[in-house]
């Protein structure tokens, strides 16, 4: 199993998918390629326009880019799929779409046949078991929260480590404190912007310049880098 778990897409004042584009080609290697995008998080842009973005990024790496939105059978698409590509947005709208075109165990079953796996902020979520620490409002239902359990852990994208002054409401930390007194035995992986998650097999590892924060029931947080192994998260 190979994954690419990218907290987001851009940093600020720099092109879409620029910060990560190198650890993609690293990721994917030099053979040309081309990837099956899933472009469902969208829902205040089209489809095509997401894929154009995408895709142009995807072409200065050296790979071919094309959307299930112009597939008939979405399901033998990512049957056919040479890498699988789930971009951010709204997490509830993409898992309602993926559930409506019974996506979540094909992608499950084409991903651990080896088959790579690239997903950003909402595209990190559907590769744990379910979609539960999302940051996104539920702007519709998604007809359960399940998503395709590529990992056995939750992460939260864009994980702050403080509100913005003069905000009252619940931190981030709170937040999955309140996760986990529902769900004691998951750990949550705080994904700080700018880096990501390498899955290869039974191994894990945190590319970026800043630690990810991992929580556990009663167990205080860990802060884990670049050095660190994550392979115990995948246990």
């Amino acid at each position: 199993m190979k994954l690419l778990l990218i907290s987001n897409s851009t940093t600020p004042g720099e092109p879409y998918l620029d910060y990560p584009k190198y650890e993609i080609k690293r990721f994917l290697g030099d053979q040309h390629l081309t990837a099956l995008f899933i472009p469902y998080a969208a829902v205040t842009f089209s489809f095509d326009l997401y894929e154009q973005k995408v895709a142009e990024r995807f072409r200065e790496l050296g790979y071919d880019l094309t959307s299930i939105h112009h597939y008939s059978d979405p399901v033998e698409a990512v049957k056919e799929a040479q890498v699988i590509v789930i971009g951010g947005g709204n997490t509830w709208q993409l898992v309602r779409m993926m559930h409506d075109r019974q996506l979540m165990e094909p992608i499950r079953e084409k991903v651990l046949s080896g088959t790579p796996y690239i997903g950003w902020s909402a595209g990190s979520n559907v590769a744990c078991p379910t979609l539960r620490t999302t940051n996104d409002m539920p702007i519709i239902d998604p007809h359960g929260f399940e998503t395709t359990g590529l990992v056995p852990f939750q992460i939260n994208p864009h994980y702050l480590d403080a509100n913005p002054e003069g905000h009252g409401g619940e931190t981030r930390e709170q937040r999955i404190e309140e996760f986990l007194e529902i769900n004691p035995d998951v750990f949550v992986v705080g994904l700080r912007e700018g880096t990501m998650l390498r899955v290869e097999d039974d191994h894990m590892h945190l590319i970026g310049n800043r630690t990810a924060r991992i929580f556990l029931k009663g167990n205080p947080p860990l802060e884990l880098g670049s050095e660190d192994d994550f392979s115990f998260l995948l246990e």
